[in-house]
């Protein structure tokens, strides 16, 4: 099975739509156009709620062998 991780490469802001692009193998930008789509549909504050949850409960991607990442 696999697992949701904010992304560390693909991100603009947490790495969520990129996280969620990569678990789909989808283009992130078309991950934040559907969720852009569902702020104006929604109101935005349920979308920006689901957000900052998604940003506390989703880990970060683990570094991979030989990553430099700091």
């Amino acid at each position: 099975m696999k697992k949701i991780y904010r992304s560390r490469e693909d991100r603009m802001i947490a790495g969520i739509c990129g996280g969620i692009g990569e678990l789909l193998a989808v283009d992130p930008t078309l991950v934040r156009l559907i969720m852009v789509f569902i702020g104006f549909a929604t109101a935005v504050v349920p979308l920006v709620f689901t957000y900052v949850i998604g940003w506390i409960i989703i880990p970060e991607k683990p570094a991979g062998p030989g990553s430099a990442h700091v």
